[in-house]
């Protein structure tokens, strides 16, 4: 009991800590938040019990106190220059929009994201790729380098793109997908906070759907879906067919906020809009390449025993319903 007070005390705190950096009015006030949101993480990640989790946690501690010491010593650095050099700011803005990408895991500061999310079992890995990203986000809305921005998301999609290949553990590749998704999340933050969060929305939903269900039939790993799974067709349909929805491919759900970006980037912008769905295809080639496999194999080996086939929850039902149906009762509302 005590234990599980413990946890929901660091749920809230976790909560609070996003809350305070992102309604901050100073960047100091901000950087005390992403400490609080930090501390408060940490215990949840860490397990006595599985020395995978214990190393992550500890993994994912040093990269996120070397981004802050990076963010406070750029914010009292700007403090000094904007008394007496101005010249300084953009190499301080660069810097500190470096620490705010590191924290997020976005490219070329996503190393230590995978290996992170390897360890963690998938509740935490969902708090990781949503929750957390929400505060270094908002901040650095606030001191956008547009011209930086455009090289982390032509980085992030093709690492999130490129790092998928060959993947057969679930939780990196949904790592990689995370980090692909930072770049199209950092193209809506271009246009307008509101923007991100329909994308954030959006993504939040998809993630929460597949790890429910990877969850619920606990798979870590492709060949357990693809070895235990020959008799239950509509389980790998689902599966795959959320992995397209994340993916945005039409007509599925995923690719409603992707449709938003392009048509209002397609404008401004429509070089950079090319390369990014160019580069996301590549996801959504192996992604259709994992599906084929996964319904031409035939195999009999099986990694578990339970099989919580017939146990799916009406929540599971339901966000696999708008994971693949919720692009056209979304089209049908705005015709009406």
């Amino acid at each position: 009991m005590f234990n599980n007070f413990t946890n929901f005390t660091f749920f809230i705190m976790l909560m609070l800590g996003t809350i305070i950096s992102i309604s901050s009015n100073s960047w100091l006030g901000a950087w005390m938040g992403l400490e609080i949101n930090l501390l408060s993480f940490i215990p949840l990640l860490t397990n006595l019990k599985n020395l995978s989790s214990t190393e992550s946690s500890l993994k994912y501690f040093i990269i996120q106190a070397l981004a802050s010491a990076t963010l406070l010593f750029v914010i009292l650095l700007m403090s000094f220059f904007n008394n007496f050099y101005f010249e300084y700011n953009n190499y301080l803005n660069v810097i500190l929009n470096s620490s705010l990408l590191m924290k997020m895991g976005a490219a070329p500061f996503h190393s230590w994201f995978p290996e992170v999310m390897e360890g963690l079992n998938w509740f935490m890995s969902f708090i990781l790729m949503t929750w957390q990203k929400i505060a270094p986000m908002i901040l650095i809305s606030y001191c956008m380098l547009y011209e930086y921005i455009y090289f982390i998301i032509m980085f992030s999609i093709f690492i999130g793109s490129i790092g998928g290949f060959n993947q057969t553990n679930l939780r990196s590749l949904m790592a990689y997908s995370s980090i692909n998704h930072l770049g199209w999340m950092l193209s809506s933050l271009m246009i307008s906070v509101s923007y991100w969060l329909v994308y954030f929305l959006f993504y939040s939903i998809l993630s929460l759907s597949i790890i429910q269900m990877f969850y619920q039939m606990n798979i870590f790993f492709f060949k357990q879906i693809f070895s235990s799974y020959n008799n239950f067709p509509l389980i790998k349909f689902l599966l795959f067919c959320n992995f397209l929805s994340l993916g945005g491919l039409p007509p599925f759900t995923g690719f409603l906020p992707k449709w938003i970006i392009i048509q209002n980037l397609s404008i401004t912008n429509p070089a950079l809009i090319f390369m990014m769905v160019m580069l996301t295809l590549i996801t959504l080639f192996y992604y259709i390449r994992l599906a084929y496999s996964a319904f031409m194999m035939q195999s009999t080996d099986l990694y578990w025993n339970n099989l919580w086939i017939s146990k799916f929850s009406k929540t599971s039902i339901v966000l696999n319903f708008f994971s693949l149906f919720g692009l056209i009762f979304i089209m049908m509302i705005y015709i009406i």
